[in-house]
């Protein structure tokens, strides 16, 4: 378990947070203020701690995997999308929020790290990217509870509501099943994203 690791996952659980406060700031800004009246309108990483998702399950995977895969999520952001001012769009747009909040901190953090020679403060700013990019290409998997499956919901037929009804039921197997057997499949995705944001010069 490297240094590589432990600064892993020190990134990931405020990234996971920061996405989540995208989520409430979308949607308050669609007109859905749930979010601010519940107190979850703030970047304070008290309010969004989750118990399992933000603290032991990160944990359990440093330790388990020795730092080969980790991940974590805050607490969901509470929302009614009866509220937005679009019913079809609204929610897709919300979902859309938090990958597209870890791809800015991507971006952002990526051409810092044009600027900076290497050594420890270029290996933190790598991590922060990738953290970042693993987050945003995740979460737009179509598969519930995922923000993707919200975006896939929004362009479905009506026609194909059976689909959306078979999801819904079996979402979390199927996630499951992925995370299992299935993860790897993104790791190009992630890491052609990675080394565009960062100019080629990534440590991963």
């Amino acid at each position: 378990m490297g240094m590589m690791a432990v600064f892993f996952l020190f990134i990931i659980i405020p990234s996971a947070i920061f996405h989540e406060y995208a989520h409430g700031w979308m949607a308050n800004q669609l007109g859905d203020p749930t979010a601010k009246y519940a107190g979850r309108l703030t970047l304070n990483p008290i309010v969004h701690i989750d118990k399992w998702g933000t603290l032991i399950m990160p944990l359990l995977l440093l330790v388990i995997t020795q730092g080969s895969f980790m991940f974590a999520y805050a607490k969901p952001v509470p929302y009614n999308p009866y509220n937005l001012k679009s019913q079809k769009w609204g929610p897709a747009a919300v979902a859309a929020a938090g990958p597209i909040s870890n791809l800015f901190l991507a971006f952002v953090f990526g051409q810092l790290m044009r600027y900076v020679p290497g050594g420890p403060l270029s290996m933190l700013l790598s991590v922060v990217v990738y953290a970042n990019v693993l987050l945003a290409v995740f979460n737009l998997l179509p598969i519930p509870p995922l923000d993707g499956s919200k975006l896939l919901y929004a362009v479905l037929p009506d026609s194909m509501w059976k689909v959306k009804q078979i999801l819904e039921q079996y979402g979390f197997f199927i996630l499951l099943a992925f995370i299992m057997v299935g993860f790897s499949w993104i790791h190009p995705i992630i890491n052609v994203i990675y080394l565009f944001l960062t100019g080629g010069n990534g440590l991963f």
